[in-house]
């Protein structure tokens, strides 16, 4: 680790930048310091790809328009359960595109390279399944499964299959992310011990109450495909529209939101998962019929991995949030901290007195004056934020699953990575609603009995 955090104090040296010494000796100079971060690889659009947007809502709509942002991409299909969805997708996308309400339409088709799944999470295993046996590439949106003991099928499938599988927790491809798996590696905060993450807002959008169209009803919505995996019911367009409410369709706070935390964390810390899972929370302000909580904590215990030291994860989500738009990782070390959003890192580091002969070698060739005086200083801050122009994490994601297909490569969240990035997440509600601790085993991905 010694030789990690000298390789980080070099590094920021090299810059002209004013740092904080492995050992907390500042070196003099701003007390804030901004680095810029810049997307300077990438590949030419070589090979053409055709795609399928499966569940054209409020997700795989963002999904597609980011897709079609890249060279060498068109939209030739969509499919979704409301016709309503497939007349805006031909006012928005082409209205030559072919469009069904049975993705199974969409497989059989020789000319789709590969689909993104955008539908809500109890259809993600199956699609996934008959679209890897069909032969295409798969992009489906996070959580990559409905329940934990979906994983193995998508994972077993993929694997058989030879297929690119990416699955969409976008902030995973983000630079905000790449610079603080870096920070980590070169020992920027010291051994890691804590992490927390944070979701918050304060809107009904935001909460899930998205808006019903007025034309809902049988006769626009195959209500019978929809359920035809889960418990029957009468059509009911609240359960339609606002799908995340309910858990015969969705996952919760947990599922839509910690993970994306549980990704980022994993990606920076190369960990598998954690061992210990417990939740607690309630529902407090959108009492609208909903099956889920509006305010969620959760508590993770990391044990000690060949990557990482043992250290301890809280995640917050929090629906009635008056102060609305908080969200962040941040990963406390022995040494500082690091707040992490995917255009930006901020690195925290403390100061302390020494007596490390190399942190006094480099404060005296940055002209520091060491003398036995205290002063009274504050942490030292340094900002690394996206350069002006960047297309941001969702693009970038698209560009890693891109170009794996072009190159037969490999991408940032396979569904192993993505499954592990899950069932912690998937495994809250399931500690929630029984009110209990829940064991995992992040190796085999399994639960502990």
């Amino acid at each position: 680790m010694k030789n990690n955090r000298r390789k980080f104090i070099r590094k920021l040296g090299v810059a002209g930048a004013s740092v904080v010494t492995a050992s907390g000796f500042a070196l003099e100079g701003n007390a804030k310091n901004l680095t810029y971060l810049k997307r300077t690889n990438g590949l030419s659009a070589s090979t053409d790809i055709n795609l399928a947007i499966i569940g054209a809502g409020g997700m795989g709509t963002e999904d597609t328009n980011t897709a079609l942002r890249h060279e060498g991409v068109k939209l030739v299909a969509a499919c979704d359960l409301y016709q309503g969805r497939l007349e805006s997708a031909k006012e928005k996308w082409g209205a030559d595109i072919f469009t069904t309400t049975d993705y199974k339409d969409i497989l059989k088709r020789k000319d789709i390279d590969a689909v993104i799944i955008g539908t809500p999470d109890h259809w993600h295993k199956q699609i996934s399944i008959d679209a890897l046996n069909a032969g295409k590439h798969v992009y489906c949106e996070k959580p990559m499964v409905h329940s934990v003991a979906e994983g193995h099928d998508v994972i077993n499938t993929w694997k058989k299959s030879g297929k690119i599988f990416m699955v969409g927790s976008q902030g995973m491809s983000s630079l905000g992310n790449e610079k603080a798996k870096q920070l980590l590696a070169e020992g920027a905060i010291g051994e890691l011990n804590y992490a927390e993450g944070f979701w918050a807002r304060h809107s009904p959008t935001g909460a899930w109450q998205y808006p019903i169209p007025k034309d809902a009803s049988e006769k626009t919505v195959d209500w019978k495909k929809y359920i035809a995996n889960t418990n029957k019911r009468d059509f009911d367009a609240m359960r339609f529209f606002r799908w995340r409410n309910y858990l015969d369709y969705g996952t919760g706070m947990s599922g839509d939101l910690f993970v994306h935390l549980f990704s980022s964390l994993h990606f920076v810390t190369n960990s598998k998962g954690p061992t210990k899972i417990s939740s607690m929370g309630g529902l407090r302000y959108w009492k609208d019929g909903r099956e889920v909580p509006d305010v969620l904590l959760g508590m993770f215990d990391y044990p000690e991995a060949e990557a990482h030291p043992a250290f301890n994860l809280s995640l917050r989500c929090n629906f009635v949030d008056g102060t609305s738009g908080s969200t962040y990782l941040k990963l406390v070390g022995s040494e500082g901290s690091m707040d992490i959003k995917w255009e930006e890192v901020v690195l925290k580091r403390n100061n302390f007195s020494t007596n490390d002969p190399f942190a006094l070698a480099k404060a005296k060739e940055a002209g520091v004056e060491i003398t036995d005086r205290k002063k009274m200083v504050p942490p030292q801050e340094i900002s690394y934020k996206a350069e002006k122009g960047y297309k941001g994490a969702h693009y970038d994601h698209f560009r890693n699953f891109f170009n794996a297909i072009r190159t037969g490569g490999t991408v940032a969240e396979d569904p192993v990575f993505g499954f592990r990035a899950a069932a912690p997440a998937l495994l809250c509600n399931d500690s929630y609603f029984q009110d209990k601790f829940i064991q995992w085993d992040p190796e085999k991905m399994e639960l502990v009995s």
